[in-house]
C-alpha cells in the first residue's frame, strides 16, 4: 500500500538511554541495538549512563500533511516535506489529496507514488479524494484508487456536504478496505468566517465562523457512520462539542477516531490580538474551554491521535492583513517541542500519552503498524532532548514554507535523531 524503502539500512547503538514505549509498557534505561534496520537487541544499562533528558521512543507518524504536490511545490515538494518531517522526529506520514489536480484517479495517485519511491527522505503514503475534483458531486473510484495504493479517502479542505453521497461513499468504503477522513464543516454556518465566532471575533470586527459549523457535522458524519457501521476518521477537531459528540458515538458502538492539532491544543482565539496571519487556520482556533475539552479528549483516549496538519503557503501569500491570508500554518518540525513545552512540563499531560497519539495511535487509525521498541522490530526510533532549548527561526527550516506560528518563540525540548524504517534520516 505505501511506505517502501530504498534499500539501505544502518546498524546503530543507543547506549545506556531512557527508552518509553507506552505500548509495550517500556519505561526504563536501555541500550539499543539496531542491525541492518531491525532492533536486534534491547539490553539493561545503568541509569548512571544515561545522558540527562536524553529519551527514546517510537518515531512519530503525521497522519495529515499537506504536500502541495503537485501544483504548488513552490510552497512544498516530497523532498522537501519528508526532509522537514525527519526533522520532527517522523518516520511517516500522509499525504493529503488537495492538491493540483486533486488526487482523484489512479493515474495521479501512481504519479505521487512512483516520484516519493525517488524523492522521499522517509516513508510517505497518499490519501485519495472521496470525491472528483473535490467538487462533491460524484464519487472517485475509490476501489481502484485503493488496489493503486491509496492510504485512505478524504477531501480535506472541503466537507462532503450531501449526506446521501457521503452513505455512498461509506458503502464503498467497506468494499475498498481503506478510512475516511472527513473535513466536519458546514459551509453555509462557517462561510466568510475569519476566526472563531467569539468574544474576540466581535471586539476584532471579523466575520466569525462558529464552532457549531464543526460540530453539527460532526454529529451527522457520526450518524451516518454509525447506521452504515463504518468506521470514519474525524479531522482536526476543534470544538468542545465535537469531542463529545465523538466520545458519545464511540459509548455506542460507533467506529469513530478523532485527531487534535498543536495549535488547537496549544493556543486560543486570545492569541488573534496580534492579527498574525500565522495564526490563521481552518477549523479556526477557539476559546479556551474548547482547547481543555481537546486536551480531556487526548487525555481519554476519545481523540486518538495528534497531527500536524501541515499547510505550508509562500512568503507572499501570508505577509498581506490577517482577514486576506489564506488558511494554514506549518507544524512539523515544532509539534514534539510545542507540545512538551505547553503540555508535557508544565504536567498537563504525561509524556507517555503525547508519544503513543503522535506514534502508534495515527498508525493504528489507519492501519499501519505501529512503530514500537521491541527485538524484531523494524527501526523506527526517535531520540528526543527534553532540556534542550531552542528558538524557532525560519532560515532553520527544511520545509520549504515557514509560515509558523511559532517564529521567534523559545521551545523546550528538541529532536536530535531520527531513525525510519531502519535508517538514520535526521541527526542534529
Amino acid at each position: 500500500m505505501l511506505f517502501g524503502g530504498n534499500g539501505r539500512k544502518d546498524d546503530l547503538v543507543l547506549e545506556g538511554i531512557r527508552v518509553v514505549d507506552p505500548t509495550e509498557g517500556v519505561d526504563e534505561v536501555l541500550t539499543i541495538r539496531v542491525e541492518k534496520g531491525v532492533i536486534s537487541a534491547l539490553e539493561p544499562s545503568s541509569a548512571d549512563a544515561t545522558e540527562r533528558g536524553r529519551v527514546v521512543a517510537p518515531a512519530f507518524v503525521d497522519p495529515h500533511v499537506h504536500l502541495r504536490t503537485p501544483g504548488r511545490e513552490d510552497e512544498e515538494d516530497i523532498a522537501s516535506g519528508t526532509r522537514a518531517a525527519a526533522a520532527g522526529g517522523y518516520c511517516a506520514i500522509l499525504g493529503m489529496p488537495n492538491t493540483d489536480p486533486v488526487v482523484d484517479s489512479a493515474a495521479v495517485l501512481g504519479a505521487l507514488i512512483e516520484r516519493a519511491e525517488v524523492e522521499a527522505e522517509i516513508p510517505v503514503g497518499f490519501l485519495a479524494s472521496i470525491t472528483k475534483r473535490q467538487e462533491g458531486a460524484e464519487l472517485t473510484e475509490m476501489i481502484e484508487l485503493a488496489e493503486r495504493g491509496a492510504a485512505g479517502f478524504s477531501d480535506d479542505g472541503r466537507p462532503v456536504e450531501s449526506p446521501g453521497l457521503l452513505r455512498r461513499a461509506l458503502q464503498y468504503r467497506q468494499v475498498a478496505g481503506r478510512p475516511i477522513a472527513l473535513h466536519c464543516e458546514e459551509p453555509t454556518l462557517s462561510r466568510a468566517g475569519q476566526m472563531h465566532e467569539g468574544r474576540v471575533s466581535a471586539e476584532l470586527g471579523f466575520h466569525g465562523y462558529p464552532s457549531l459549523a464543526e460540530s453539527v457535522m460532526v454529529a451527522r458524519d457520526l450518524a451516518l457512520a454509525g447506521n452504515e457501521e463504518q468506521p470514519v476518521h474525524l479531522l482536526h477537531l476543534s470544538a468542545k462539542e465535537s469531542v463529545d459528540e465523538l466520545r458519545r458515538a464511540r459509548a455506542a458502538g460507533v467506529q469513530a477516531t478523532g485527531e487534535a492539532t498543536p495549535h488547537h491544543l496549544c493556543l486560543t482565539d486570545e492569541a488573534i490580538r496580534n492579527l498574525d496571519p500565522n495564526l490563521k487556520m481552518n477549523p479556526p482556533l477557539r476559546a479556551e474551554e474548547d482547547r481543555q475539552a481537546l486536551i480531556d479528549g487526548l487525555r481519554d483516549g476519545t481523540v486518538g491521535a495528534i497531527a500536524t496538519d501541515h499547510a505550508p503557503h509562500a512568503a507572499y501569500e501570508k505577509d498581506v492583513p490577517f482577514e486576506e491570508a489564506p488558511f494554514g500554518v506549518t507544524g512539523l518540525e515544532t509539534a514534539f517541542a510545542v507540545l512538551n513545552t505547553r503540555l508535557i512540563e508544565p504536567g498537563v499531560l504525561p509524556l507517555a500519552t503525547v508519544l503513543e497519539r503522535m506514534s502508534a495511535g495515527p498508525a493504528r487509525i489507519y492501519g499501519l503498524e505501529p512503530p514500537r521498541i521491541a527485538v524484531g522490530a523494524p527501526a523506527n526510533l526517535v531520540v528526543l532532548d527534553l532540556e534542550a532549548t531552542w528558538c524557532v527561526a525560519e532560515d532553520e527550516f527544511r520545509s520549504r514554507s515557514a509560515n509558523s506560528w511559532l517564529l521567534g518563540a523559545t521551545l523546550k525540548g528538541r529532536v536530535v535523531q531520527t531513525v525510519a524504517d531502519g535508517k538514520l534520516v535526521y541527526a542534529a
